[in-house]
């Protein structure tokens, strides 16, 4: 185990399988420099405590209901270093080793666990950054077709079914999720959601909005060549001249 000059590492477990933090937990007893903070059964726990706690090492499952690990990761405004626990498929296993990030494949063994543990520790020894925002994004990328959203409102977590989403408006550096009794800010663009949210489904109007289709009342033209969208909730919201068209067709105008 690398030396961390008497200063201890802190570590949480965050994992929705009670064997597999029991394995982890044993794993880490003879570890003196390694300060266990404690045990988070999902990702809205893992939140939560990753707040609390700040600490500098956590283990983290993937696929865990309610909240995936990649999903709790992309709500956090500082990553720890990550190890991650996992039964994932070997497309995914690609991607960490194309980003240099730590994974343990389940089942694994103590040799393995200490060899993750010792990396993760030299990366905060030598203050080395770590390739989890890339792994996230690569991941996001990839991933061909949306089926929730999950979203962060101060310390408060939603995952909102696509069924909930009215429309989606560029805001700055971010978007602006509507349903029908909220909104959401969100840090994506406008582009990844056009690209992610089923084409069946959602239409982009105009640079800054991507409406859901079943939303869209009626088109309105409103001065020479200008068009506005209006939904059902009544909003009005401009059409771009290079979207019309498309708009026309899918709506059948």
């Amino acid at each position: 185990m690398i030396k961390t000059e008497n200063k201890k590492i802190s570590c949480l477990i965050i994992e929705d399988e009670k064997p597999a933090r029991d394995l982890i937990k044993n794993y880490l007893i003879k570890y003196e420099n390694i300060e266990f903070l404690g045990e988070c059964k999902n990702g809205f726990e893992g939140i939560k405590a990753i707040g609390e706690y700040k600490p500098d090492i956590i283990f983290l499952d993937i696929q865990m209901p309610k909240l995936t690990g990649f999903e709790m990761l992309e709500l956090l405004d500082e990553i720890p270093e990550v190890i991650f626990t996992t039964a994932y498929d070997q497309f995914a296993i690609k991607a960490f080793e194309l980003n240099a990030v730590d994974y343990l494949m389940k089942p694994f063994s103590r040799d393995r666990f200490s060899q993750s543990l010792d990396k993760a520790v030299s990366r905060i020894i030598s203050n080395t950054k770590n390739q989890v925002k890339p792994l996230i994004n690569h991941i996001s990328e990839t991933k061909e077709t949306l089926d929730r959203i999950v979203v962060k409102t101060g310390s408060k977590v939603t995952v909102l079914s696509l069924d909930e989403i009215i429309n989606i408006e560029a805001e700055d550096d971010y978007v602006m999720i509507y349903t029908k009794d909220n909104r959401f800010l969100k840090n994506e663009t406008m582009n990844y959601y056009e690209k992610h949210l089923p084409s069946l489904d959602f239409i982009r109007i105009h640079r800054s909005s991507i409406v859901k289709i079943n939303q869209i009342k009626h088109i309105e033209h409103y001065a020479k060549e200008n068009y506005l969208v209006i939904l059902t909730n009544g909003s009005k919201l401009k059409v771009s001249k290079s979207r019309l068209k498309e708009l026309k067709s899918e709506l059948d105008f």
